[in-house]
């Protein structure tokens, strides 16, 4: 990114304009998390990186926002360019929100940019301290303009005093710091702010964030003439007594992602319950003789959710050997870590599992300690021949022949029950509609994290209290957002 820079400006090519429209860039993400304007402070350094900040301020009091600054350097301290642009913004009006001191308070750290190393000193270092008290005490949101100050762009070690971001801007390219494992709780979540005049030659190219700019492409665009059964069959087995819940949110899951047509198959026990819980469009049948679901037209198959210790033997051979895609979770993941070498003779590339971190030492049968996520699902998808969604802070996909993609989008509050049963239906309604299984694991992980963004920022929830039903609700929005006229 260094190089690129370095090579863009000796040409003659002026920084002030990528500036510009950087800074535009990070307060547009800003508006996107948070839609109402409030309070936001920018952390400055002397550099082009407080400098691309305060861009992003100017065009927060534009639209509304109170903004202030935290400057560690004075004015005659900064670069020209930076200099500049904090004139611009101390000319530019306050905004008139009617801030409050509610939940869009907002910090931005522009303090140190992708080429400092080593512990933050002196001023910097007391600013940095100022923000990340701030960001504790009063449970501010913080936004780190490309890289979270403090922590290394290349390794993606933090180093002492490191800013604690909840989001990173990430622009033009994302640094390969920020998807480190360690990284993960000073990063958060990441936005992609492109810049494409400048052109990154080099990079990591084994593995990927996922951003909608490489999801649209993805999506196949649907016909005029289509119609429910051209546009995904799923058949969802879920659920057992005293887990009825698992097999409703798969279901949502794959209603609210698009599929054509849904039946969720469930134990006669339980069907009372199942049927008057599912969305109405959903089709849900009581199981007598197991041969109904392979005998049931279907696209997909999504297996798992709810289906208690106990899984039958004919599911498990519907696991094995049926020729469809089939997503596989939960219990059935379990079932699978009982018996092993099972994986080794499913029908290659044709299951797409989505293991929790505990689920997948299961399935290992040892620790996996001591090797990165990225490295672990790719060892394991390429062993098993499958595709592998490993869920987490920051879930991973990985298939043979594809690159390891790392999702970009979530929050804290999804750690509850019942998320990945929702993914798992998501999954399976974008398998039917024609997305390879990586791909769908893909923008299924970063549909449920946009949608469980979207129940937070926009209705103003605190993101403890967002429910796996309240995250399905918002997934026809992460669709819009992501795909729009498809």
């Amino acid at each position: 990114m260094s190089d690129a820079e370095e090579r863009l400006f000796s040409s003659g090519r002026e920084a002030e304009p990528l500036m510009e429209k950087a800074g535009l860039g990070c307060a547009n993400a800003i508006s996107s998390f948070f839609p109402q304007a409030g309070r936001a402070v920018l952390f400055c350094g002397s550099g082009n990186n407080g400098g691309d900040a305060l861009v992003a301020g100017r065009w927060l009091r534009k639209r509304g926002w109170q903004v202030g600054t935290d400057l560690s350097h004075p004015k005659e301290k900064m670069t020209s360019l930076a200099r500049k642009k904090l004139t611009e913004f101390m000319e530019t009006p306050d905004g008139d929100s009617a801030w409050t001191g509610g939940t869009a308070d907002i910090l931005v750290d522009g303090l140190l940019g992708i080429g400092a190393k080593g512990p933050l000193r002196g001023k910097i270092r007391e600013s940095a301290d100022r923000l990340n008290r701030e960001r504790m005490d009063r449970r501010a949101f913080c936004f780190a303009v490309d890289i979270p100050s403090g922590l290394d762009a290349d390794s993606g070690v933090p180093w002492e005093g490191a800013v604690m971001a909840d989001a990173t801007l990430s622009i033009c390219a994302p640094k390969k710091g920020i998807a480190a494992d360690e990284a993960i709780d000073h990063v958060g979540r990441i936005f992609e702010i492109p810049l494409p005049e400048i052109s990154v030659e080099e990079g990591d190219d084994s593995r990927r964030l996922i951003f909608p700019s490489n999801l649209r492409q993805r999506f196949p665009r649907r016909d005029f003439s289509s119609h429910k059964g051209a546009v995904g069959r799923v058949s969802i087995v879920a659920g057992s007594r005293g887990l009825t819940g698992a097999a409703v949110l798969a279901a949502l899951g794959a209603s609210r992602a698009g599929a054509g047509l849904v039946s969720v198959f469930v134990p006669e026990e339980i069907y009372p319950i199942v049927a008057t819980k599912c969305p109405a469009e959903v089709m849900v049948r009581p199981i007598s003789d197991f041969a109904e679901i392979k005998d049931h037209p279907a696209d997909v198959f999504a297996i798992g959710p709810g289906l208690g210790h106990d899984v039958a033997p004919e599911i498990m051979d519907l696991i094995a050997s049926d020729p469809h895609p089939v997503v596989v979770d939960a219990d059935a993941l379990n079932a699978i870590a009982k018996s092993p070498g099972f994986l080794v003779g499913v029908p290659s590339g044709k299951r797409l599992l989505t293991p929790h971190p505990g689920e997948l030492i299961r399935l290992f049968g040892k620790s996996v300690e001591g090797k990165s996520r990225a490295s672990i699902t790719r060892e394991l998808a390429e062993k098993w021949k499958v595709t592998l969604l490993h869920k987490g802070a920051r879930t991973v996909v990985a298939t043979t022949g594809e690159r390891v993609e790392l999702n970009t989008t979530g929050h804290p509050g999804m750690a509850s029950g019942g998320m990945g049963d929702v993914l798992t239906g998501i999954c399976a309604a974008l398998i039917g509609q024609g997305l390879s299984l990586h791909h769908a694991a893909c923008a299924g992980s970063w549909l449920l994290g946009r949608a469980a963004e979207l129940a937070t920022y926009q209705i103003r929830f605190a993101p403890q209290s967002v429910s796996a039903v309240s995250v399905a609700e918002f997934i026809p929005g992460a669709l819009f957002e992501l795909s729009g006229r498809l």
